[in-house]
């Protein structure tokens, strides 16, 4: 028996085909979880079951945040959001009004503050302290690569002047010794987050995924790419699926991470185990299809790897030097797992690339489709040598929004800024380009982060003007990169991210056609429904 067809008509449908000539129609239809059908007027549609009348509305293709971090999102969305914070009074203030909101709370969590809006870009946890004292507080910093933390959460960490430094990440410290309450990189992650992961009760990550799951379907997203799988993620992924009866409404592809120990064989055995997580039974719906690699830091913070000094004067070693990260991506190569590695400095990407070409000299020819997540700055030639090597080129957006952009431009302070987040260079090169939020270092709204790609402009503040207005990209073209190539840098590319026959029926129907509006409207336009494997997961 054959599933019953839904015959949608009456729209403006963006198929997001790479052929102009196909790019657009005015109608499709659905038949259990597939597209069968894209007609243009004139065309004669299959006989419908049901026939339902767009009235002129905008159709996309669902989004794929193609690099996401699903549970940190969901916890984020329950945090203090600091990033419209401008100065340490506006900070001391949320914390103060976080504090007396929730009077009974033993530990407060805030996300997503600025450098710049710190004196002096230098957080202490004595400026905590005069907010919140009497509580441990943990404010994860918008690009989530620093924590500052005040005195009594250094206390509940056990992080003293005699506590060391991890590898890749540094517990910031005074003159005298002591620790100053910022914790970079590894720090953050090794201390930090592993109190918040032993704090965080299994109730509580459902309640996050949820919140996430919720939070994407409002938005057009219908698959997402989480970028630091590990039990936790995983655990909570599958109870969703579980109360869902095997399904969700997300497509998740994800990729599990490793971190630098420092020793070759207690590196591989963390990729043993991503072999292991990935050939577990899997469906569309939630499956492992990679390791992340973090490379490097973040140019805010001056911990991401250049191959010259950042404006002060320093530089930052890379997380994973080359003799440790070859045989990683030489055995997940072999194993035939995606490898995605955030390199944010140009040393890092360099280092990346070196170690691809390294694993296809070891392992030889084979299907493989690696990324390199973020490339903020990267060298010229970068695109060129990643497209010769088939390697996606993952950015986001509204990491080059202008309202955060100072600090960036400050900390590299030379002719490198004119070359931020040049992501035509990619198009040019003939790199596969995707698109993503990195939510929550940077909010999830899909259409928000295509405004920014559209025009350079600020999506958080809209009065702040464009930055680099050259690199902006064509609507259409911004639009494909988050859905048809963002669903490809994950190998999908055959069967969703398009409106086409044979593709899953995963779309988004705006209430505005923002391809004829003014670029702001991109920010006011809402998402009223989202359908994912035919099935309505969201009504506005």
């Amino acid at each position: 028996m054959t599933d019953p067809i839904t015959l949608y008509r009456g729209g403006r449908v963006f198929t997001a085909d790479a052929d102009p000539e196909r790019a657009w129609a005015t109608a499709f239809a659905v038949s259990g979880d597939r597209i069968v059908w894209v007609g243009r007027d004139g065309d004669e549609p299959p006989a419908a079951d049901r026939v339902v009348d767009l009235e002129g509305r905008l159709v996309l293709p669902g989004f794929t945040d193609a690099h996401t971090h699903l549970l940190m999102m969901g916890a984020a969305l329950g945090q203090v959001y600091l990033t419209e914070a401008r100065s340490l009074d506006d900070i001391q203030r949320m914390l103060r009004e976080a504090r007396a909101d929730d009077p009974s709370a033993t530990v407060l969590r805030g996300r997503g503050w600025l450098f710049d809006a710190v004196p002096g870009g230098v957080p202490t946890a004595a400026m905590i302290d005069a907010a919140v004292g009497d509580i441990p507080v943990y404010l994860d910093a918008n690009d989530y690569h620093s924590c500052w933390v005040n005195t009594a959460a250094l206390a509940e960490l056990g992080i003293t002047r005699d506590t060391p430094d991890p590898i890749g990440g540094e517990i910031v410290k005074d003159a005298d010794g002591e620790p100053t309450g910022l914790l970079l990189e590894t720090a953050a992650t090794q201390y930090a987050w592993a109190q918040r992961d032993e704090a965080t009760t299994d109730d509580d990550r459902d309640a996050d995924i949820e919140r996430t799951l919720a939070a994407y379907a409002a938005t057009g997203v219908t698959g997402a790419v989480d970028m630091a799988f590990d039990e936790y993620g995983l655990a909570a992924l599958q109870r969703a699926q579980e109360r869902r009866g095997g399904e969700l409404p997300l497509r998740v592809a994800a990729h599990w991470l490793i971190t630098n120990t420092g020793d070759d064989e207690a590196n591989l055995a963390q990729v043993a185990e991503a072999v292991r997580r990935a050939a577990e039974p899997s469906s569309p719906w939630l499956r492992v299809v990679g390791i992340k690699l973090i490379l490097d830091g973040v140019i805010d913070a001056c911990t991401a790897a250049m191959r010259h000094p950042y404006a002060n004067g320093t530089n930052a070693a890379p997380i994973w030097p080359l003799e440790r990260l070859q045989p990683v991506v030489a055995a997940a190569d072999a194993a035939g797992l995606q490898i995605a590695m955030h390199a944010i400095g140009d040393y890092a990407s360099q280092l990346a690339l070196d170690a691809i070409e390294h694993a296809v000299a070891e392992n030889g020819d084979h299907p493989r489709r690696h990324r390199i997540e973020h490339l903020e700055y990267a060298a010229p030639g970068t695109a060129e040598r990643m497209a010769r090597l088939g390697v996606t080129a993952s950015m986001q957006p509204v990491h080059s929004d202008p309202a955060i952009f100072d600090n960036w431009v400050a900390m590299l302070g030379d002719d490198r800024v004119d070359r931020a987040f040049p992501w035509p260079e990619y198009e040019d090169a003939g790199a596969l380009l995707a698109f993503s939020t990195d939510s929550p270092t940077a909010p999830h709204h899909a259409l928000a982060n295509m405004y920014v790609a559209s025009t350079r402009a600020s999506a958080l503040d809209p009065s702040v003007p464009a930055v680099q207005p050259w690199f902006a990209l064509p609507l259409d073209r911004a639009i494909g990169h988050a859905t048809r190539d963002a669903a490809a840098s994950v190998g999908d590319g055959d069967w969703r991210g398009r409106i086409a026959p044979g593709f899953a029926a995963d779309v988004a129907v705006l209430d505005a056609d923002v391809f004829a509006a003014e670029p702001s409207a991109l920010l006011r336009a809402t998402v009223v429904e989202t359908i994912v494997a035919g099935r309505t997961t969201y009504r506005g």
